[in-house]
């Protein structure tokens, strides 16, 4: 039986409390589309895409105004393009990103993903070919976004494929150096990476998943901090139950715009990602939650602790809430996006180190942070190993998307406009990790992935 009370304090959350679903991401598989014919290809993928997602943009619109709930983004993805057609050479790879890009603004989505490889274990040539245009791939499209999965628990870390992501990076940074270096915004490394989950740039269409599928990601900062402060000084396990039950109430309204854009849309449910998705608007921050907590400022000794302590009520509120909750679910730090991440870099107070032991225990890893310009390849790909160690060890989900802003330097800052945001240029540690790269080969996966 619905409440009135219940309705007015969802009202309220989206109103004074930035309560959005950020995303409705329809998943579709490509792998119906393979071909030796490289244009044929790109005919085929550019005709699906825009055939079954047509109407997702006007369905997402439709839900938006008649249940009076923000629905920011509307996207696509797509089985990752290495697992696509025959024997692609890197200028057919570029040429199909482009009908990637076609197809997203045909539909009028915000942005497509899936041009990426999984390459956690071993590279093909097809795998190779596809790396090496990543760059160019990212600099001439707007809409396309890649990911490549380099590890995970069971397979150890192919650093062969770490030692190939600085140089993507460097490049992608170099060919949208007029934009902020804006490619490498599109661009992340990932260990254990989930095959559903709707968040750009990481997003693509699993090979364990359907013809297509419809899934959601919700986001809720502002609701949470804003029920941290009207409990006031309470104790941590009545904390815990503030978020777990204010989790609860955002995830069941994603459930409830999932469902009904799956029956509109004629396509079955995926998931609901419960992620705390931040946006550089004030009062819609991740860090916010945590000074709410108690600290002065995020990055502040405690912060680590009271990250876990979030992470873990948001993924308990939302698991009893959705039947289906998937993707990476829990809380994200991108820096550029969130406004109090922001503050504590430029005040020195969150550094590049505190940030990687916080995704020990939250959503994914080093997002969306502006590196010096002239970081080398060796010192990218050493925080790559060092974030993707994490995952493998801990068995979840860890990514990198590091942005070496050109002529950029530390105590400068970018600007990206949108949800992307701004962030100001991060101190790093300049020592060189090149011999330790160099080495190559695989880092075995450790010993309890050997479960079964």
């Amino acid at each position: 039986m619905l409440n009135t009370a219940d309705i007015l304090e969802t009202i309220s959350m989206i109103r004074e409390e930035n309560l959005d679903i950020r995303t409705i991401t329809m998943g579709i598989s490509l792998l119906d589309c393979a071909t030796d014919d490289p244009k044929r290809l790109c005919d085929k993928i550019y005709d699906k895409i825009t055939k079954k997602a047509e109407k997702l943009v006007v369905t997402g619109e439709n839900i938006e105004k008649e249940y009076g709930i923000p629905i920011i983004n509307k996207r696509v993805s797509v089985t990752p393009i290495s697992l696509v057609g025959g024997e692609l050479s890197p200028e057919d790879y570029l040429n199909v990103a482009k009908a990637l890009d076609r197809a997203a603004e045909t539909l009028g989505i915000n942005f497509i993903g899936g041009f990426g490889a999984l390459v956690h274990k071993g590279m093909t040539r097809k795998d190779e070919n596809l790396l090496s245009i990543i760059p160019e791939a990212l600099a001439e499209t707007n809409l396309v976004c890649s990911s490549v999965n380099v590890a995970t628990t069971k397979a150890g870390i192919n650093m062969d494929a770490v030692a190939k992501m600085g140089s993507i990076i460097k490049r992608a940074a170099y060919l949208t150096r007029d934009q902020g270096s804006i490619g490498c915004a599109k661009f992340v490394v990932f260990a254990n990476v989930p095959e559903d989950n709707p968040f750009m740039a990481g997003a693509f269409h699993g090979v364990g998943e359907g013809e297509a599928v419809v899934s959601v990601g919700v986001s809720g900062p502002g609701v949470v901090a804003s029920a941290i402060k009207r409990a006031g000084d309470c104790n941590f396990s009545e904390l815990a139950d503030i978020i777990k039950k204010t989790a609860f109430k955002i995830t069941r309204v994603g459930q409830m715009v999932a469902y009904e854009a799956s029956r509109r849309l004629d396509v079955p449910f995926g998931i609901v990602d419960l992620s705390l998705a931040p946006t550089p608007a004030i009062g819609d921050s991740v860090a916010h939650i945590l000074e709410e907590m108690g600290l002065e400022q995020c990055g502040a000794h405690g912060t680590t602790a009271a990250l876990a302590l979030l992470n873990d009520a948001v993924k308990k509120g939302g698991v009893m809430a959705s039947s289906h909750v998937g993707g990476l679910s829990g809380a994200f730090i991108p820096v550029s996006e969130d406004a109090g991440m922001i503050d504590a870099v430029a005040s020195g107070s969150l550094s590049i180190e505190k940030l990687e032991a916080m995704t020990a225990v939250c959503s994914v890893g080093l997002d969306m942070i502006v590196i010096p310009g002239d970081t080398p390849e060796a010192v990218i790909c050493g925080i790559i190993a060092d974030e993707i160690s994490i995952g493998v060890a801990n068995t979840k989900t860890t990514a990198v998307r590091v942005i070496p802003a050109y002529g950029k330097k530390v105590g400068e800052s970018v600007n990206f406009g949108g949800l992307l945001g701004h962030a100001p240029v991060i101190k790093l540690n300049e020592c060189s990790p090149e011999r330790f790269i160099a080495r190559g080969g695989r880092i075995p996966a450790p010993i309890h992935s050997l479960k079964n």
